[in-house]
């Protein structure tokens, strides 16, 4: 399978949005400490938190790589195969990055990026470029759209409750 977009890997590129795809910037408190920063940094280059966010999950790797697929099935139905295009593992940042593949309801790139910052607060960043690639992806227009903000949303409620701290929502 190929990737359905030309600009591959840039969600790397803070803040850019092909012309004619939608942006996605979602932005959570996880915590604090270098535990919590290393427990949600491994909880989503294992695929954890994705695990975790009640969807089907099926990756070709334990652990996220360049070059990995991963297909996301949601309600059992919609299957959503996508291909790892770049990971990030340093001493205050990690994630990963997919892009859409052939079949995809959408078409673009997603990251998942965990940060702590100078003050020791855990971050994470979902941030992504998208456009309906099926019909019921535009049909669903906005809705389509508020569904995406939904689901990042849960993936920083979701990885906050894997790191011991509130319940996910």
């Amino acid at each position: 399978m190929s990737f359905t977009y030309d600009d591959v890997g840039a969600t790397r590129r803070s803040g850019f949005c092909p012309p004619g795809f939608h942006p996605l910037h979602v932005r959570t408190r996880i915590g604090e400490g270098h535990d919590v920063f290393q427990k949600a940094s491994e909880a989503v280059l294992t695929w954890e938190m994705h695990r975790a966010l009640g969807v089907g999950i099926d990756t070709t790797a334990d652990r996220a790589a360049p070059d990995v697929d991963i297909t996301v099935t949601l309600a059992g139905v919609i299957r959503a195969p996508c291909r790892v295009v770049w990971t990030v593992e340093e001493h205050r940042r990690a994630g990963l990055a997919y892009g859409t593949l052939t079949g995809h309801p959408e078409s673009g790139e997603e990251s998942f990026v965990v940060d702590r910052t100078g003050d020791g607060t855990v971050w994470l960043t979902v941030s992504a470029f998208s456009r309906a690639a099926k019909w019921y992806s535009r049909a669903g227009g906005p809705a389509t759209r508020g569904l995406q903000h939904a689901y990042a949303r849960k993936c920083g409620a979701v990885l906050r409750k894997l790191c011991g701290g509130e319940d996910a929502g």
